[in-house]
């Protein structure tokens, strides 16, 4: 089953359940260090909720580009598909695009 993210005009297909809550693990692994909310609250908390208002989109923003930053300074191979198992790995392993360089684009959707 795949997850959108839904605005007023446009629908962006994410991926799975499972792609989403690896990119919010990875998030609370690899930056927070288990602080989940406080770091990043309208990422981890409106956002991880399933709808962040207006008034905060921007904030939005600007955490999600501190985010992104942050994750560039990790391998892929870093990435947590499951803070309860950290070593779990995704469905396809490490068979991922060459373009994937780092954890700042791996979450990157074609949408």
């Amino acid at each position: 089953m795949s997850i959108n993210l839904i605005t007023k005009n446009f629908l962006y297909e994410i991926g799975s359940g499972d792609f989403l809550i690896a990119f919010f693990d990875t998030i609370d692994v690899r930056l927070t260090k288990g602080l989940f909310k406080k770091s990043y609250p309208y990422t981890l908390e409106e956002f991880y909720n399933g709808h962040i208002s207006y008034e905060h989109l921007d904030g939005l923003e600007s955490e999600l580009k501190i985010i992104r930053k942050k994750l560039k300074k990790f391998k892929p191979n870093k990435l947590v598909w499951d803070k309860h198992d950290i070593n779990k790995r995704p469905p396809w392993g490490e068979d991922i695009s060459s373009d994937i360089t780092d954890l700042s684009n791996y979450f990157v959707t074609p949408d």
